[in-house]
């Protein structure tokens, strides 16, 4: 699989992030069938071009952190666009148990196909 085809990927499983919940950069990963490829989400997000809208607020590290630093702008941003869906993030941290992205397989399997089709 080529980068762009990676990428568009990457990029199409965190459009499926839906509000109110958040995923990890290893998760996004696997779900979009790059294995290992935690790296590859957070190059993703930080190439994306701007008119995808991707919701980047909702990927978070495993541990329920935020890759920002603690009180920077986009760290502050992000705190509070998860609480504006409803996902509090306490003492820099969002509850994963809780507000984890937990996608059945038909969710998966039985999306849409043709949203990045003109791109």
């Amino acid at each position: 699989m080529d980068r762009d085809m990676r990428l568009r990927r990457l990029w199409e499983t965190i459009q499926d992030i839906p509000p109110g919940s958040v995923a990890n950069y290893g998760q996004i990963a696997e779900i979009a069938g790059i294995p290992r490829g935690a790296r590859m989400t957070a190059y993703a997000l930080r190439v994306a071009p701007q008119e995808l809208e991707l919701p980047w607020h909702r990927v978070i590290q495993a541990s329920g952190k935020s890759a920002f630093y603690c009180n920077s702008r986009h760290f502050k941003m992000q705190r509070d666009r998860l609480a504006d869906e409803g996902v509090p993030m306490i003492n820099g941290r969002v509850d994963m148990k809780q507000y984890r992205w937990e996608p059945a397989l038909d969710e998966l399997l039985w999306k849409p196909s043709d949203a990045w089709d003109d791109q």
